[in-house]
């Protein structure tokens, strides 16, 4: 389904990982991103619900399945329904601060 699937940098943003879309870019341009276990450095990746994103936030290391595509960057408790957290609590090594 092509329809359900977005640009990393993009859906990064839109759930809230990172202030920026720029930072978000960056960050998979950076080669710290892996997707279903995969590197992955260009920021239009495209991504979907079922894979598995790793990444470095703050001094963390975040493990998140996407649930969601989303449509736009909406409040937080939007953003939280475009994912699942496959590593614990959000923020329990750093306090959850956003890049």
């Amino acid at each position: 389904m092509a329809e359900d699937r977005i640009r990393i940098d993009k859906w990064l943003w839109q759930a809230r990982f990172f202030k920026s879309r720029t930072l978000a870019a960056e960050r998979v341009a950076g080669s710290v991103m892996r997707v279903n276990g995969q590197r992955v450095t260009k920021p239009a990746h495209a991504v979907g619900p079922g894979d598995v994103l790793t990444f470095a936030q703050g001094g963390a290391i975040r493990v998140v399945r996407v649930l969601a595509s989303g449509t736009r960057r909406g409040p937080a408790e939007e953003a939280r329904l475009l994912y699942a957290e496959l590593d614990g609590p959000p923020g329990a090594a750093d306090g959850g601060s956003e890049d």
